[in-house]
């Protein structure tokens, strides 16, 4: 963790903003799911949470001379991160993504219809990659991975991601996360996902995914990388003493209808009592369980494909 000093752009006094670099396609985002799930939970409501969508597969990188060799490539380096991270991977990866483009508009579009619907359509977008190994790679794809989302108005969600103001959104945040703090350039930390900086192929830096940026009264604080929900911890309680109160873990059942999807780490970091509820629907993947709510199982892509069985 790494302290900042104070800029102009500091949040006003008595309110902190937290900013999440992310994308929707990326293995170590992905692996951060239960951390950050709990580190919202015990923010709810108290801080500004905004996502800033870096693209980590752009337009302009230069196309795989083998395709086949470049997804066992990725393949096996999903595999090993998730070996770090617990988090589920898709027992085949049919390709590498194309472009984080579609997805990233569609999470950002639907931040325009709250913030319970933004988060389950980044959930269904994460999942195409790491559970049904089908990256939403291109805008119809996106649009049907999070069909049937609770709350979700699909037509208005294909409108507004296809609209000029959420592009500009999504470049805005893509610029951003090029113009990382100084303090990333060199991270020296036991992590296997430290948060260094990443050289982008015109010779700028971005920042790692994910990345957190904790923005307070009492300044900043910068967590990249793979970290422990204790270090995020530290950040906001050193912006605004006494802000975060840890959230008590729900019961299972109550926490997979407020998640409706649930993963092994998730589980285990969120939930309290025997598991998995009754009517739990289990969804196989290559490294452990995905767990899905009844109601989620009934519109989830997951199940379409004939991978779920009983708890």
């Amino acid at each position: 963790m790494t302290v900042l000093p104070e800029r102009p752009a500091t949040a006003a006094m008595g309110a902190v903003e937290v900013v999440e670099y992310t994308d929707p396609l990326c293995p170590w985002a992905w692996g951060s799911e239960p951390v950050f799930r709990r580190l919202r939970a015990a923010l709810a409501g108290r801080v500004r949470w905004r996502r800033a969508y870096c693209i980590l597969f752009d337009h302009d990188d230069d196309p795989a001379p083998d395709p086949a060799a470049e997804t066992a490539w990725y393949a096996r380096y999903v595999e090993d991160i998730s070996a770090h991270t617990r988090a589920p991977r898709a027992l085949r990866l049919s390709r590498v993504a194309a472009s984080s483009w579609p997805s990233s508009l569609v999470a950002k579009a639907a931040e325009l219809q709250g913030d319970d619907v933004a988060d389950r359509v980044l959930r269904r977008l994460r999942e195409t990659v790491f559970v049904l190994g089908e990256p939403a790679d291109t805008r119809l794809l996106a649009l049907s991975a999070v069909t049937g989302t609770p709350g979700l108005d699909v037509e208005r969600l294909a409108t507004d991601a296809a609209s000029a103001v959420v592009l500009e959104r999504v470049r805005a945040d893509r610029a951003e996360a090029r113009r990382p703090v100084d303090e990333v350039l060199s991270v020296h930390d036991g992590s296997p996902h430290p948060g260094t900086a990443k050289e982008t192929a015109d010779g700028q830096f971005r920042y790692a995914l994910p990345t957190v940026l904790v923005r307070g009264p009492a300044g900043y604080r910068v967590v990249p990388g793979w970290r422990a929900y204790e270090e995020y911890a530290s950040a906001v309680d050193e912006v605004c003493p006494g802000l975060l109160s840890d959230p008590v873990a729900s019961a299972p059942a109550e926490a997979l209808a407020r998640y409706r999807s649930l993963t092994d780490p998730e589980r285990r970091l969120l939930t309290h009592g025997p598991w998995p509820p009754a009517d739990a629907v289990r969804v196989e993947t290559g490294n452990g369980p995905l767990w899905l709510h009844p109601e989620e199982a009934a519109v989830h892509p997951a199940v379409g494909r004939g991978t779920p069985s009983a708890p």
